[in-house]
């Protein structure tokens, strides 16, 4: 492990991370998101509030989903976003200990996301201390950046990870424990996002705990995803 605040370095391979526009690639990348595995193979989870504006707000629309964008280019297709979850807590009075949100995908090309891309799976009561690879996409870059830390407990329901670089954009990043090589899966147990919308400063980044609060609306979104 880094000893220190480690910096970010751009990231060379990752397709299973991207970026989240309006509409198209035309305009500028505000949010980061990833997929995740699910029955349907077409969800992806970043923050909530890069879904829904919280308390006195409603959802985003018209978002795509950019897996492995780089350098204006999107080499796995530009996904549309057909269903927005949040929790009814963060919708209805931005806590944020529920800073995460789910999204099901439209097909494309006859095809769902994770058919194409991989997904990592989603881990629930990990724990608060774990080694995280966390990758992102700053909106002052068109290429993602990404850094291996271990994070700590920062409250009750919150999760801390130290390294500078995440700059706004990369909400919703995913935190990726126990990297298998041979399956090339992780599990994600963290994104950026919780106090302070992800944190006030570069160098530190939180992420709401992943409970059984994360897991129920997980198992909302994957009702959601069945085809109609």
């Amino acid at each position: 492990m880094p000893k220190g605040t480690p910096t970010a370095q751009t990231a060379v391979y990752g397709r299973r991370v991207g970026a989240l526009f309006s509409h198209d690639t035309s305009g500028t990348h505000f949010c980061t998101a990833s997929t995740v595995d699910s029955p349907n193979h077409n969800m992806i989870i970043t923050a909530a509030h890069c879904l829904h504006g919280g308390k006195d707000d409603d959802y985003v629309s018209d978002l795509v989903f950019v897996p492995g964008y780089r350098d204006g280019k999107a080499p796995y297709g530009i996904w549309k976003v057909k269903t927005e979850l949040v929790d009814t807590r963060w919708a209805n009075g931005s806590d944020e200990d529920l800073d995460v949100g789910f999204a099901v995908l439209e097909p494309l090309g006859g095809k769902n996301i994770a058919d194409v891309v991989g997904a990592n799976t989603l881990a629930v009561d990990a724990g608060f201390r774990n080694v995280v690879r966390v990758t992102g996409y700053p909106m002052r870059s068109d290429k993602p950046i990404t850094c291996v830390n271990s994070t700590t407990k920062e409250d009750t329901y919150q999760l801390r990870f130290a390294c500078n670089g995440y700059f706004p954009g990369t909400s919703g990043s995913p935190w990726l424990t126990g990297y298998d090589p041979n399956t090339r899966v992780g599990k994600v147990v963290g994104v950026i996002g919780g106090r302070d919308e992800g944190g006030m400063e570069d160098n530190i980044s939180y992420s709401s705990y992943f409970d059984e609060d994360v897991k129920h609306l997980y198992d909302e979104a994957v009702r959601e995803s069945a085809p109609q």
